[in-house]
């Protein structure tokens, strides 16, 4: 299933015809059908995947998995992901890995401190 597909889906699944999703959210009233022969802006890809809820690369078709993952290790592996691990051993990776799933964990409880303390 291409970007399009994913996008009709989801709309359909809402009630919205397309149209009525690209003026909600502030898009030409074409947009979504241009995808079919060309990628949209990285931002515009970003609106449609948080107004339903779904990552990015769901809509692309990297996964079939449309949940937007939030835990730690999750987070860690997307970004290891997009990084250039070319030359780097498994166990590299590996530790690598682990010190970015300790660093989110860290910075998450954080951020919760900081939100405890603001309130």
């Amino acid at each position: 299933m291409n970007l399009f597909d994913r996008v009709s889906q989801l709309s359909k699944k809402q009630g919205l015809s397309l149209v009525e999703l690209a003026e909600k959210l502030d898009l030409s009233r074409h947009a979504f059908y241009s995808w079919k022969t060309s990628s949209p802006k990285a931002e515009t890809l970003q609106k449609v995947a948080e107004y339903f809820e779904v990552s990015t690369d769901y809509l692309l078709g990297r996964t079939d998995n449309p949940n937007v993952t939030t835990n730690d290790s999750s987070m860690a592996k997307q970004v290891m992901m997009r990084m250039d691990t070319d030359g780097l051993s498994k166990t590299e990776i590996d530790e690598i890995e682990s010190e970015m799933e300790r660093f989110f964990a860290w910075r998450l409880d954080e951020i919760k401190k900081e939100r405890e303390n603001n309130n």
